[in-house]
């Protein structure tokens, strides 16, 4: 019976168990160039040690000005390639696979003067007015998605993930709450998306998989929902999306309209649903933090994988602490092998 610590294997990447430390932004790069320090080290590699079959890289961006503060990290130069291959290199020393989430906030970039976006479109009325895009300045985007992916890869990683999700960049494109445009990245939602993915499955191995983070519903009044999203998600995979990792919301401010739940799992119902619609795997999120309850998710085959994230930021050694929970075999580095 498939479990939370069964074997994964998608294309070419092979996973020892089915736990991924979800990307968390650290908001740590103190020096505001982008490039990824000590205290990104521990962090990550922590969690290799910790036990976890992939690690996550957090929101990584495409350009200085795709950064939703300053202080995150990014994959613009090359300058940036050598901190995060030894984060990549130290967490496959210790059994980890290593994703990195390629990304721009747009509209929610909050450190640069004028932010970007599809259309002029502020995110709230406390946030910057946004300048729409012109039409080559979308085509040099996706050029600035390809070269981070051409980066990534560089740097060793297993896999890629696109973010689409959080009202960011692509989610904005998708969404006809944030993409007023009258080209033809508006008259197609999904075009930027879909350039994106060419651009990335262009710079990758044959055999290493594509991820894309999608908000699979909105929590606005007039936001698209499953049905809407399925749609694009399709489109997406049409393209080269491999595994979709299911989130929702943060395209506009929570208001009683729509509110999303605060209950455990309760984004799973998204991802079930999306891999039923379109048979293929799934990344399911959001408050899974109890490990029979992840191990619930796997074994009833509401998703491929799960992604915990404030679990992990309370304790490095989640996986192994669910090995323990769930009566398995302990995978403890002899070092530790006292303490559990």
């Amino acid at each position: 019976m498939i479990n939370l610590f069964s074997p994964y294997k998608l294309k070419g990447m092979e996973l020892k168990n089915r736990i991924i430390m979800s990307p968390m932004c650290q908001y740590s790069v103190d020096k505001k160039d982008g490039i990824a320090t000590e205290w990104h080290y521990l962090h990550y590699v922590s969690r290799a040690v910790g036990g976890a079959g992939m690690i996550m890289i957090e929101m990584t961006d495409v350009e200085p000005d795709g950064r939703i503060s300053d202080f995150d990290l990014g994959l613009w130069s090359d300058e940036q390639i050598p901190a995060l291959k030894k984060i990549v290199d130290a967490c496959h020393d210790y059994g980890a696979k290593v994703g990195i989430q390629i990304a721009h906030a747009g509209r929610k970039a909050e450190d640069v003067q004028v932010p970007v976006a599809p259309s002029a479109i502020p995110f709230d009325e406390n946030s910057k007015m946004p300048r729409a895009l012109t039409t080559s300045e979308v085509k040099n985007m996706v050029e600035k998605f390809r070269k981070a992916v051409q980066r990534a890869v560089k740097a060793g990683v297993d896999t890629i993930e696109i973010h689409g999700a959080h009202g960011y960049l692509i989610h904005q494109f998708h969404s006809p709450l944030t993409n007023k445009r009258d080209d033809e990245y508006g008259k197609d939602l999904t075009r930027f998306g879909r350039e994106v993915i060419q651009a990335a499955k262009a710079e990758m191995p044959e055999d290493m998989p594509l991820i894309m983070r999608i908000s699979a519903k909105e929590y606005v009044e007039g936001g698209y929902g499953i049905k809407e999203s399925v749609a694009f998600a399709k489109e997406y995979q049409k393209t080269g999306i491999d595994i979709f990792d299911i989130s929702s919301g943060g395209e506009g401010p929570i208001t009683a309209w729509g509110r999303p739940g605060t209950h455990a799992a309760y984004q799973v119902p998204l991802a079930k649903e999306m891999k039923l619609a379109l048979g293929v795997p799934v990344i399911a999120v959001g408050r899974l933090e109890d490990p029979i309850l992840a191990n619930a998710v796997i074994g009833n085959e509401e998703a491929d994988l799960v992604a915990v994230g404030r679990g992990m930021l309370k304790n490095p050694y989640w996986s192994l602490e669910a090995e323990i929970k769930l009566k398995k075999e302990s995978t403890a580095p002899r070092q530790y092998t006292a303490g559990f």
